[in-house]
């Protein structure tokens, strides 16, 4: 080779090195903000033009075409390359002939060899496309004034002669290339997302490796019984292929379903190396995407990215996280974008079955009805592995496995510490939440940060022992950091604290008991657990009956508390709902509407008020809405009674009525309190307590006002009307304010004494007004 040859190629390799740095650089910035700068950009160049006094429309139509074309060049560099060489193929069609016809056919005869080219693959489309429409060209151009519309025909056919030959050069090059040679060019052809070690050779893999590799993973022992099994299926295909059976090759696509940080990524890199070891795949690389990488901003423009992608992918792996995202319903719309992406998915399904695995992964409630809405999807997709939670002890080797490969280590006390912390996540119900292994190296990293700033800060000259060693109070710190985000976490009441609430209220003695031998149980059981002794099945829903402003909500409180100081609940919070907050406006929306109140109330307690209102039997024809509300909340309940406590609260008649319209609620919701009228005694001191939190005071006139008003109002039977409680604090703030008007005509003369103390003057003046007279 010439030293000219020589600097041309090296020069074509830094040119080509710089461009794919700067596509890195263009994808590592979010679509929305590469959006904003093209617009900056578009805006910044029509206000140039007009400060120079060019002409607006033409600048701004100018600088839109070289900024498409820019997007263009940086996602599809080989689609920009065909491009340049359509466009003089344009001006060439116009000064071949002017004439409709003709025009319009040569210029479908550019579109059609461009597709043609990009389609053929393996070699240059850009190069395809000028060597067949040069000729073609030339043939129309020469022979239009004598054989006329019949040149065109010819310019066709010369066209095809030349994609049919570049087609047989285009599978000679392929059937030259090594795997090696392949993977490099799927890879420069894609988006620079590909891992750098897709550009290597793949080693030789043996199946025990591979297998070796997944037993050598933490837990998941389900997991690997299942992909063990895959493997004795592929042997045994292999086997009855060698005694001279018919076989199949025993290729599939998987779905990998289970809460985040379970290893579903690790295990698809292991799947593909087991298909690579027994030669059903032609590379061992794994192709990772999410609905972004599949669904393009226009129609049309998804399926062109997803079959680009799937190039990349193919002999080998794609991995597809969040599939379900695919398929976004969650306005109410259908999501034609995803619905095309998942069309254009499954025909390379299926047609690059051969040279092709797709596992699709996410959460399996999610999955399951992503699955549901295309039967295809599930026909294709039939392999189902499950990914459990991880286990505290499995969480604590993962956290030293992580530690050794930094060089650090924990202190023997913060060992059995760290495993208490894993198990108080768990009987939180927080692990998924928190991403199972991943949270296991966010703890890591933020305890070494956290040790780091107490040797630093200590001054002096740290041992070697003191860098690398984590101790209890450097682990505890990071714990506490990575909880913040979940309300309530560190500031869950002790049961002791939370029952001492509870004996607090006026009256409900019944009630009182009752959660006492509750919040036994639950412990008990917990002890159970926890000594590896069988335990009952935890009581988690309930059913609060009684009459109004009977302290329903704030037990409600007291019992959220009560299972999150026993570790049962993630925080002590109370979503409180009603029937407008579950039901829709048509159907189908009820149940977005339902899941989304009790995504909410994850972790903790949906209250849901005058639960008997959900099923309305005034109805004609039955309340689908309420059926519909009712049906989502019984499947969430069962679903997730590990994460959450649901309490149905009304008067004890109309909520009867209402667990008998469904089996379902009556089974689920079977531990009853019942919550009785207070007596006078305890109204009186309701109202005396509510003036005590406020800094009032009643007199003693007022408070035999009171006993009089409450004894009278109890024996009439107008208590539950009034609504207890309510009543109470109603009478209170309405006296409260009866003496404010009354001092304000003073002026400024009242004493302190005054200004605290209700009188039975302002007692009777509230009883007056709230009774009407």
């Amino acid at each position: 080779m010439r030293d000219s040859d020589r600097t041309r190629a090296a020069g074509r390799a830094t040119a080509r090195e710089l461009f794919e740095q700067v596509r890195a650089r263009y994808f590592r910035l979010p679509p929305a903000l590469r959006r904003v700068l093209f617009g900056v950009v578009l805006v910044g160049t029509v206000g140039l033009g007009a400060a120079l006094g060019w002409e607006l429309w033409g600048t701004f139509v100018t600088a839109a075409i070289v900024l498409g074309f820019l997007a263009l060049t940086l996602n599809f560099p080989r689609a920009a390359a065909t491009v340049l060489v359509l466009v003089p193929w344009g001006f060439a069609v116009v000064l071949i002939s002017q004439a409709p016809g003709p025009l319009m056919l040569l210029s479908l005869l550019g579109v059609l060899v461009a597709v043609g080219a990009h389609l053929i693959g393996w070699v240059p489309p850009w190069l395809t496309t000028l060597m067949a429409l040069v000729p073609a060209g030339v043939a129309a151009a020469a022979l239009m004034p004598v054989m006329g519309m019949a040149a065109i025909s010819l310019s066709y056919g010369v066209a095809i002669a030349v994609l049919i030959y570049r087609f047989v050069v285009a599978r000679r090059v392929k059937a030259e290339m090594t795997a090696e040679d392949q993977v490099r060019v799927r890879a420069r052809d894609g988006r620079p997302e590909v891992p750098a070690d897709r550009n290597a050779a793949p080693s030789p893999i043996s199946v025990a490796e591979a297998l070796g590799e997944l037993d050598a993973m933490i837990g998941l022992a389900p997991v690997k019984e299942q992909v063990r099994s895959i493997a004795a299926s592929i042997e045994a295909s292999r086997l009855r292929a060698e005694a001279g059976y018919t076989a199949e090759r025993p290729m599939r696509h998987f779905v990998f379903v289970g809460p985040p940080g379970t290893g579903k990524t690790s295990v698809a890199r292991t799947v593909a190396k087991i298909f690579y070891a027994f030669g059903l795949l032609e590379t061992p690389y794994v192709v990772e995407a999410q609905r972004a990488d599949l669904v393009g901003e226009f129609l049309g423009a998804t399926a062109i990215k997803t079959n680009e992608l799937v190039d990349r992918a193919l002999g080998g792996v794609l991995f597809i996280d969040e599939a379900y995202s695919l398929i976004n319903s969650a306005d109410g719309q259908p999501d034609r974008f995803g619905s095309e992406a998942v069309q254009t998915l499954l025909k390379r399904a299926e047609d690059d079955r051969e040279r092709l695995i797709i596992i699709l992964a996410g959460y399996e409630q999610e999955m399951t009805g992503f699955l549901g809405s295309n039967p295809g999807l599930s026909s294709r997709f039939a392999t189902r592995v499950r990914f459990p939670s991880y286990a505290p002890h499995e969480l604590l080797e993962i956290t030293e496995l992580l530690q050794g490969r930094r060089g650090d280590r924990l202190t023997p006390e913060a060992r059995p510490a760290l495993l208490g912390l894993f198990e108080d996540v768990q009987r939180r119900g927080l692990t998924d939440e928190l991403g199972n292994a991943r949270f296991a190296r966010s703890l890591v990293e933020a305890a070494a940060q956290a040790r780091d700033v107490r040797v630093v800060g200590a001054g002096g000259t740290p041992s070697t022992e003191d860098l690398v060693t984590t101790t209890v109070a450097d682990v505890t710190k990071a714990f506490n950091e990575l909880t913040a985000r979940f309300r309530g976490y560190q500031a869950t009441p002790s049961l002791e604290e939370a029952l001492a609430d509870l004996d607090s209220m006026a009256g409900l003695e019944p009630v009182k008991r009752q959660v006492h031998a509750i919040a036994a149980q639950l412990k008990v059981a917990r002890m159970r657990q926890e000594r590896g002794l069988p335990a009952p099945t935890q009581m988690r829903h309930f059913v609060f009956v009684g009459p109004p402003g009977t302290g329903k909500t704030t037990v409600a409180r007291i019992l959220g508390r009560i299972f999150a100081a026993l570790g049962l609940l993630a925080r002590p919070d109370v979503v409180e709902a009603q029937r407008a907050d579950l039901v829709g406006q048509h159907l189908g929306a009820t149940a977005i509407k339902t899941n989304e109140l009790v995504d909410r109330a994850l972790g903790g307690v949906l209250f849901i008020d005058e639960a008997y209102s959900l099923v309305n039997p005034g109805y004609a024809g039955g309340d689908a809405f309420g059926a519909e509300a009712v049906q989502t909340l019984l499947k969430r309940a069962e679903d997730d009674r590990d994460r959450l406590v649901i309490v149905l609260a009304g008067y004890e008649r109309e909520t009867d009525a209402f667990l008998s319209t469904n089996p379902g609620l009556a089974s689920r919701f079977n531990q009853r309190v019942r919550f009785p009228s207070y007596a006078p005694a305890e109204l009186s001191r309701i109202a005396v307590r509510l003036a005590e939190q406020s800094g009032d005071v009643f007199d003693d006139e007022a408070r035999a006002d009171l006993d009089e008003v409450f004894r009278m109002i109890c024996a009439e039977g107008l208590i539950d009307g009034l609504g207890n409680g309510r009543f109470a604090r109603s009478l209170f703030e309405r006296a409260a304010m009866r003496r404010d008007v009354r001092l304000a005509a003073i002026g400024g003369t009242a004493s302190a004494a005054q200004l605290t103390t209700i009188t039975s003057q302002d007692v009777r003046a509230a009883v007056d007004e709230l009774s009407g007279r």
